[in-house]
């Protein structure tokens, strides 16, 4: 008798949470079946079942990291109003995000660094991933330009670029001089960004 539906999203789910937790420390070349099942307490056939191959894991293990980004850095921040608020709530959020990461560091900076010179359809998942996140950076800048906040005429992606170099001057410095620090330096160089774009600037 087959596992009904339900049974298999669950198990699926529950191989692709241990599966993310180990692309974290390991990386998603680190990531192996064999590994994975020994970790999930299954046979390398029936973590196979669910996934058909290792690249498919690894797709569906970058995926759901995806969508444990958005969750946690977007998504709560929609509850503000629309422009700096929300903006602000996103890299507040954004930085967080440092703090409830697996031991490993960040799956996307990981995946970036093992992809970036590697074609294929890992490189080109991954490079979705960050179009999608740049691409909503910049509608989130350009709520706040429609507001009045920030000058019009201002280039959206541009902030959204140096937007993402802040965001990434935290990941570099929370585990070297510690969150705090890195999360308050990262909101005063927001700060800073923000009036330079400002309609008064």
């Amino acid at each position: 008798m087959s596992p009904s539906p339900t049974k298999g999203a669950t198990t699926r789910e529950a191989i692709l949470a241990r599966s993310y937790s180990l692309a974290c420390v390991a990386g998603l070349e680190g990531l192996t079946i064999g590994a994975l099942a020994a970790q999930v307490g299954m046979s390398k056939s029936g973590v196979f079942a669910h996934f058909g191959s290792r690249e498919e894991l690894q797709l569906a293990t970058l995926d759901l990291a995806g969508e444990r980004f958005v969750g946690h850095v977007l998504v709560p921040a929609l509850r503000e109003r629309r422009g700096l608020p929300r903006l602000r709530a996103i890299m507040a959020n954004w930085f967080d995000w440092v703090r409830h990461e697996e031991d490993g560091g960040c799956l996307f900076l990981a995946a970036a660094s093992e992809y970036d010179d590697r074609p294929g359809p890992i490189r080109d998942r991954l490079l979705q991933h960050e179009v999608d996140w740049r691409e909503q950076l910049a509608r989130s800048v350009q709520l706040a330009v429609d507001a009045g906040e920030l000058a019009k005429g201002t280039d959206t992606m541009q902030v959204a670029f140096e937007l993402y170099g802040i965001a990434l001057m935290i990941h570099h410095d929370a585990g070297l001089t510690g969150y705090a620090e890195a999360a308050e330096r990262g909101l005063r160089a927001f700060d800073r960004l923000i009036r330079s774009y400002s309609p008064n600037a």
